[in-house]
């Protein structure tokens, strides 16, 4: 490969619904470059794109893969991004380190759930953007009715659409394109060019005029000539274009037949033309000594380099995936990690096309690089000069909601599953896991049920860490609603020395704070000497649980009176029975169970909320009030976290995977009696199972 200064570089993010194409349309783009010598195909898994394992077994796109391609003295770093919601944490980091981005819509289905997404997700990135309306090959392609469907759209965000190419047939017909800014066709593998055929000629014209008059807001300069003479050059049509282009004032509108590799020449040289290059992409900035800095696409600039992807290769290690947003890497250079305060060797720099390794000499400003066996960075991460230290904020990413408890599935792999949880994590940014204090189980929490699916697959893979899952236990709480006496004689005689202790308390709701242990002893019955032996027997009970295995707080407890002997008095003894006055009293206490309820914002269309706030009212939720904005509600409402098990998936059914929501702890409440007592029972149940044991 050649070596790209930063004007000749095009980095632009493929985002779309699922199954829209993306995948395919790099591999004709790989294959009309000629970096290919033939197409592969997704389903037979030889794509240059989807090479991981699990990729090929599932038949889809689940990480983000780099692709260079050249063209026209250009290096176009093209980055295939999953179309799948589960996966949506690769497509924000791919957005993340794009220019531009293209936004693939089926010539069949229109615009889909995942197509609004990858326009929000663009939009946050303030990234240029293509429509390309593709699979024109296909049976009921109807290359007008999508563009209508895409112009409805766009104008609903405030932007709008122009059509830079027409098709040549449909369907089994399509067999070309028309390039409106050029007035030349397109035809099969866009190797070559011909006239525009008769019946295309009328609406080519319209086109043309529509993308001049466009051209023309994009520089005074240039309206004045279009007022004056009524035309522009191609030359100015293509730099006005640019202009509205990296402005987002016009969406331009193409088509092709990734799968035919039809109408693929003629976009690779409008992403040439029309997406910016690093020099005037997007701002970008980071945190300095001083503040903020604006980053400025120059090799003579402080270095910036951003991890925005991680991966562990069984056969060369650690990969780390960075892009250059200002000052270059020279391969084996020493670069600073200011996230962790530590230096880099950068040995070993690649550029990445799918899983094939180029190597690097050096990495200018704005290109897309790779290194291997970085020991302490990790995704999200910022390389830089250790004299010029600068920090890039991560993007944010959507909270992991879909929740398992993981187990190890042998002896050996319990001692790694922290570590291996922990690797996986650092390299899903919307992975996350904990050891949670009150049911002590391990919580691994995604995206989706594919999403677990596909790390644990990874953990067993890469890892050799097999882990098996089942459903998350809720934390429960165990109080009470009253006060309440208990007392406890424990006497045991067996020969020798015995024990006994004999313990009075009282017991009541405190909520000053989680637990306070005191005492109003009186005369000489109990040493006080014996008092910590007996908060300690009451704590660990707390911590148990005295009815249904849950922790209890909240509770104040008064030692009153009690009984000791002179010589079968001991600890353990007053241990076991300040234990059992507690759970005495406890009984007469008003025991009840609280669980965590879950102040839920879920964001839905207009036309779904009213079965979405009816399925919240039959997980016993309490709508807390509403706000809207532009088409769509956000309902707020409390509901308990038991109900919301796998909502992820209930919430895309109901919306058509339009809905999404945020989930954080608001209070513990009573639990009602009828869906207490199945707890309650269960956990009887358990303690005699462990009896007979």
């Amino acid at each position: 490969m050649k070596e790209y200064t930063t004007e000749f570089l095009r980095n632009i993010a493929l985002v779309s619904h699922g199954g829209a194409g993306k995948t395919m349309l790099a591999e004709a783009f790989l294959h009309a470059a000629g970096a290919t010598t033939r197409l592969g195909k997704v389903e037979d898994g030889t794509t240059v794109s989807d090479y991981d394992e699990e990729e090929t077994r599932r038949n889809i796109s689940i990480y983000s893969s780099v692709i260079p391609v050249e063209h026209r003295d250009h290096k176009i770093n093209v980055i295939d991004a999953p179309g799948y919601t589960d996966f949506i944490g690769e497509t924000i980091s791919a957005l993340s380190v794009a220019d531009g981005a293209i936004i693939l819509v089926d010539a069949v289905a229109g615009v889909e759930v995942g197509t609004e997404l990858a326009w929000r997700y663009a939009d946050e990135f303030g990234l240029p953007r293509f429509f390309l309306i593709n699979k024109m090959d296909r049976e009921n392609a109807d290359f007008d009715k999508t563009y209508a469907s895409l112009e409805e759209f766009v104008r609903r965000q405030g932007k709008r659409t122009i059509r830079v190419h027409l098709p040549i047939g449909e369907k089994h017909d399509f067999k070309g394109v028309v390039d409106v800014i050029g007035m030349k066709s397109y035809m099969g593998d866009g190797k070559t060019t011909a006239e525009i055929p008769a019946e295309l000629k009328e609406a080519a014209e319209q086109a043309h005029f529509n993308l001049v008059e466009a051209a023309a807001e994009g520089e005074d300069e240039l309206m004045e000539k279009y007022l004056e003479n009524g035309v522009l050059s191609d030359e100015e049509m293509v730099r006005g274009l640019k202009d509205v282009v990296c402005a987002g004032d016009f969406i331009p509108v193409f088509c092709a037949a990734g799968g035919r590799e039809i109408g693929i020449i003629a976009l690779l040289n409008d992403i040439v033309d029309l997406m910016p290059s690093p020099l005037n992409g997007p701002k970008r900035v980071a945190q300095g000594r001083n503040g903020e800095e604006v980053l400025k696409a120059s090799d003579t600039e402080p270095l910036a380099a951003y991890v925005w992807k991680t991966t562990a290769d069984p056969f060369v290690g650690k990969m780390t995936y960075f892009r250059v947003f200002s000052g270059s890497i020279q391969g084996d250079t020493r670069v600073w990690n200011q996230n962790k305060n530590v230096e880099e060797r950068m040995a070993g720099l690649h550029f990445q096309r799918g899983k094939e390794a180029i190597p690097a000499k050096v990495v200018h400003a704005g290109d897309i690089a790779s290194v291997s066996k970085l020991t302490a960075t990790s995704t999200g991460d910022t390389l830089c000069d250790k004299n010029h230290p600068l920090t890039m904020e991560k993007p944010q990413f959507p909270a992991a909601l879909y929740r398992v408890a993981v187990t190890p599935k042998t002896q050996a792999d319990a001692a790694k599953i922290s570590p291996t949880l922990t690797r996986l994590v650092e390299e899903d940014m919307t992975l996350s896991w904990q050891n949670d204090p009150i049911t002590h189980e391990t919580v691994l929490q995604g995206m989706g049920d594919q999403h677990i699916d596909v790390a644990l697959h990874r953990a067993q893979t890469k890892f050799q860490v097999g882990l098996a899952t089942h459903e998350p236990k809720i934390p429960y709480r165990e109080g009470m609603t009253r006060k309440a006496t208990g007392q406890y004689r424990h006497k045991k005689q067996s020969g020798g020395a015995g024990q006994f202790g004999e313990v009075h308390l009282r017991i009541e709701p405190y909520h000053e704070g989680d637990f306070e242990f005191t005492d109003a002893l009186v005369g000489m019955n109990l040493s006080k000497s014996y008092l910590p032996p007996i908060e300690k027997g009451i704590k660990s009970t707390m911590e148990r649980g005295a009815f249904a295995g849950y922790p209890m707080n909240n509770v104040k407890v008064i030692v009153y009176d009690g009984k000791e002997h002179e010589v079968d008095s001991k600890p353990v003894a007053f241990e076991i029975a300040g234990r059992e006055a507690f759970k005495l009293a406890v009984q007469s206490a008003g025991p009840v169970l609280f669980e965590p309820i879950m102040e839920v914002r879920v964001t839905v269309p207009d036309a779904n909320m009213g079965d979405v706030m009816s399925d919240l009212n039959t997980r016993r939720g309490r709508v807390q009030g509403t706000e809207t904005e532009r088409g769509s509600t956000t309902i707020i409402a409390h509901v308990p976290m038991a109900e919301m098990g796998h909502y992820t998936t209930q919430i895309r059914s109901i919306t058509g995977g339009r809905g999404y929501f945020t989930m954080d702890l608001h209070h513990y409440d009573v639990v009602p009696s009828h869906v207490a007592t199945p707890i309650i029972e269960a956990h009887k149940k358990e303690m005699e199972a462990k009896k007979e044991e």
